[in-house]
């Protein structure tokens, strides 16, 4: 597997596709995917700290870096963020497939970044449905919680309620 494409997920097996909203809430406050792991390079830093302006030393400087109590580079807290719809592909468990028109992101509630990810570590996304709920007559809200887990760690490097509306 490609450190930079998601492939299959945690089991290997293929994802249950759900295409009701009657479906989905049933699944309201279950675990309903774990994405396959994923590495985090330093080009992939330093593509982030160009994008957005963020040169901090911790981020792109791995010499001075590891004079820190991190030991080296560590990504940007909104990197990882920002990785979530890429975990998510790849993932096993659930594929949501309602036949909307769009899927657009609503917002974040609850983002916290309770541990760094250190450049060269692996992530993968566990996602639970937190919430299903009608907009209107032509969409859904769905509110997930998006744990962004490192390998061999303790502590997530990302928690996040992420809220999608699915528009038919």
């Amino acid at each position: 597997m490609s450190s930079q494409q998601p492939g299959t997920g945690g089991s290997g097996s293929a994802p249950r596709v759900v295409r009701t909203v009657a479906e989905l809430r049933d699944l309201v406050g279950q675990e309903i995917g774990v994405g396959p792991w994923v590495e985090i390079t330093q080009e992939r830093v330093n593509q982030f700290a160009d994008a957005t302006g963020d040169h901090q030393y911790i981020h792109v400087d791995p010499e001075r870096a590891k004079q820190t109590f991190f030991g080296g580079t560590i990504a940007h807290g909104y990197l990882t963020l920002s990785l979530i719809p890429f975990l998510s592909q790849g993932r096993d468990g659930v594929k949501i497939d309602l036949g909307g028109r769009m899927t657009v992101n609503y917002g974040l509630n609850r983002v916290r970044f309770p541990a760094p990810v250190r450049v060269g570590k692996r992530v993968r996304l566990r996602t639970t449905l937190l919430a299903v709920e009608e907009v209107g007559e032509q969409a859904v809200q769905i509110t997930q919680r998006q744990t962004v887990e490192v390998e061999g760690e303790a502590k997530p490097a990302c928690v996040a309620e992420t809220l999608s509306r699915i528009y038919f």
